[in-house]
């Protein structure tokens, strides 16, 4: 067997002893309360979401995991919130897609770089549906777009904000609908919602988790929901795709840590985070906001939001959406 150079030797064991704090530290971690900064409002799947695992969490470290709402500007004050603490493991971003896929190509500047963030997983994913006011006579998403062909223009739609999944999701089936219709952005999901119940919208794309209660008192009606196959739990609602092929658009809700967060750390937080996931508890609890737990290690999280990114810039750029 071929002996190691002297030179190379010593790079080695320097590497494993610059390593092995990390490694110690990720062992031990955590060792203090850790703080998961939520970019929306209190309220929401958003913010939800995180404190189901977080209470979970809490009790496994045996440390308070605390939520933090820090909104504004599409989620980019939180996001620079995070972007900036130390990569400690002591503060996290929780967060829908918008700061980790979608306000790169949508702001001319921002104050983080996406790309630097550590993916920790995806901790869910809920369905975006098509939903209508009572007023809109279509009862399926062949007759709103037969309508909306032969009446350019005259529907209206509802958003959470420019630039949000509901605002892209809408874009994504305009486009692919051949159909023109006027947006009507809101300041998220609650007042979307409320135009859309008042009638003052025809249309709009949310994710089911918001439109529940709505929903369940018939106050307005699924046409579709966007994800790729029909689901379990809504056997006999249809999907979008069954009318446009390819059509999916799911509200995803992820973790991610501060930039040079080191890989060792992020893998243990991210397998505790799975952990939680599988938990009947916090199954149940995602299933009343009809969420589908995530789980997926670093890595593949990190493919995923690269995925994501490309589909999406893809849409703003077709569609022309930019802010100021």
């Amino acid at each position: 067997m071929r002996r190691c150079r002297p030179a190379f030797a010593a790079a080695v064991v320097l590497a494993a002893f610059a390593a092995a704090p990390w490694s110690v530290a990720a062992d031990r971690y955590p060792q203090q309360s850790v703080k998961i900064i939520v970019p929306y409002p209190a309220g929401g799947s958003a913010d939800a979401l995180p404190r189901i695992v977080g209470d979970w969490l809490s009790r496994k470290w045996g440390q308070p995991v605390v939520i933090e709402n820090r909104s504004g500007a599409g989620g980019n004050v939180g996001a620079e919130v995070v972007a900036a603490a130390p990569p400690d493991g002591y503060t996290l971003l929780g967060t829908a897609p918008a700061p980790l896929a979608i306000n790169q190509n949508l702001y001319p500047k921002l104050a983080f770089d996406p790309a630097a963030f550590v993916p920790i997983t995806v901790m869910a994913r809920i369905p975006n549906a098509l939903l209508v006011g009572r007023k809109v006579t279509a009862t399926s998403v062949a007759e709103l777009i037969s309508y909306a062909r032969a009446n350019p223009g005259k529907l209206s739609y509802g958003s959470q904000g420019i630039g949000t999944t509901s605002h892209l999701t809408a874009e994504l089936f305009k486009s692919m609908a051949g159909i023109e219709a006027v947006h009507v952005p809101y300041r998220g999901s609650a007042p979307a919602l409320n135009g859309l119940l008042a009638g003052d919208v025809d249309f709009c794309f949310d994710n089911l988790g918001s439109a529940h209660g709505l929903i369940s008192s018939g106050s307005i009606k699924v046409l579709a929901l966007a994800s790729a196959k029909r689901l379990p739990a809504f056997a006999q609602m249809p999907t979008v795709a069954e009318s446009l092929p390819g059509f999916v658009s799911d509200t995803w809700f992820a973790i991610a840590a501060p930039p040079k967060t080191p890989p060792a750390l992020a893998e243990v937080i991210s397998r505790d985070i799975a952990a939680a996931l599988q938990q009947p508890e916090v199954i149940a609890r995602y299933a009343t906001l009809s969420a589908e737990p995530g789980g997926d290690y670093p890595a593949a999280t990190a493919a995923f939001i690269r995925e994501e990114t490309e589909r999406w810039a893809k849409v703003i750029k077709a569609a022309g959406i930019k802010m100021e």
